[in-house]
C-alpha cells in the first residue's frame, strides 16, 4: 500500500522492522521487568531512566539526548559484583525499533531468571555455550548477503541493503566490540546496535532473530522514516469481526506476491 494515500495518523502494520522507526519512546515497552515484585526502576530529574536488577548486577537505562540524530542511547550491563567494572555492555541508538529493544530485554530477563533458579553464569563469558552461528543462521535463512574480511570480521547485509550486521569473529583481546548492527544506509544510519565482547551470545541471537521477524509492527504512518516509506510494506489493520457476524467471503487468490 503507497504511503501517500494514506493519513499521516493512520496506523499501519509495516515490515521489514528495520525501516519502520522507533515507535514508543517508553521505557516499559521495552523492558518486560516484574517492577511489581523485585526489580527497580528509577527515573531522574534529566529524563534518565534505570531499571536494576534485585542482585545489582544488571542494569539498563534510557539517556535522551533530544536534539540529536540519534535521539538517545538505551544501555545494557552486567557485572561481577553490585556496582563493579561492566564485564559486558550493549548500547543501542533511541532510534532503535522498540520492538527489538524488547525481545533483547526478554532473553536477559530469561537468562536472568535461569541463572537465578540453576546457579548458572549465562549472562558471563565463562558460562555463555551459545554458538555464534546461532546469531547469524537466522540472517542466512532470510536470505541475507554475506562477505568475509581478512580483518577477522563477516558482515551480513539485508536483501534491500538498508541493514546490516558484522560480526567480529578473530578475537584477540578483551576490549572493543564482538558485533555491530545497523538499519538504514551504513553511512548515515537510522539506528545502531552494538555489543561489546564478553556479550552473552543468546542476546545477539534474541536482536538478530527479532531484527528479521516476519511479524508486522504497528505505527503511525507520520512515525515511519519518510526517506524510506517506498522500501515498506504497509497495510491498514484488519478488525476484528464482531460477535456473532457470519465470516465473510473469502478473498480471490493472489496474484504472484511482490518481489525485490
Amino acid at each position: 500500500m503507497p504511503s501517500d494515500s494514506l493519513d499521516p495518523v493512520q496506523t499501519v502494520n509495516a515490515l521489514p522492522r528495520h525501516l519502520v522507526g522507533p515507535g514508543t519512546s517508553d521505557p516499559r515497552t521495552a523492558w518486560p521487568f516484574p517492577f511489581d515484585e523485585d526489580w527497580t526502576l528509577h527515573q531522574s530529574e534529566n529524563g534518565t531512566v534505570f531499571a536494576v536488577s534485585p542482585c545489582l548486577r544488571l542494569w539498563t537505562s534510557l539517556l535522551p539526548e533530544p536534539g540529536t540524530s540519534r535521539l538517545g542511547t538505551w544501555t545494557i550491563a552486567a557485572t561481577r559484583v553490585p556496582f563493579g567494572p561492566r564485564d559486558w555492555q550493549i548500547t543501542f541508538d533511541a532510534t532503535t525499533p522498540v520492538e527489538l529493544l524488547h525481545d533483547v530485554h526478554a532473553e536477559l530477563l530469561d537468562l536472568y531468571l535461569e541463572d537465578l533458579n540453576s546457579e548458572q553464569d549465562h549472562l558471563y563469558a565463562h558460562g555463555d555455550t551459545t554458538p555464534a552461528y546461532e546469531a547469524y543462521a537466522p540472517l542466512f535463512a532470510q536470505g541475507w548477503g554475506h562477505s568475509v574480511e581478512t580483518d577477522g570480521t563477516q558482515t551480513f547485509l539485508s536483501w534491500d541493503g538498508l541493514a546490516g550486521v558484522r560480526h567480529r569473529y578473530a578475537i584477540t583481546d578483551s576490549d572493543g566490540l564482538a558485533w555491530r548492527a545497523w538499519g538504514g544506509h551504513l553511512s548515515e544510519p537510522l539506528w545502531q546496535a552494538h555489543f561489546s565482547i564478553g556479550t552473552p551470545t543468546a542476546l545477539v541471537a534474541a536482536f538478530t532473530a527479532s531484527l528479521i521477524s516476519t511479524e508486522p509492527v504497528h505505527r503511525a504512518v507520520t512515525d515511519i522514516p519518510s526517506q524510506f516509506r517506498r522500501h515498506l510494506y504497509l497495510a491498514t489493520p484488519t478488525a476484528k469481526p464482531t460477535p456473532g457476524t457470519p465470516p465473510a467471503d473469502p478473498p480471490p487468490s493472489p496474484g504472484a506476491g511482490r518481489t525485490r
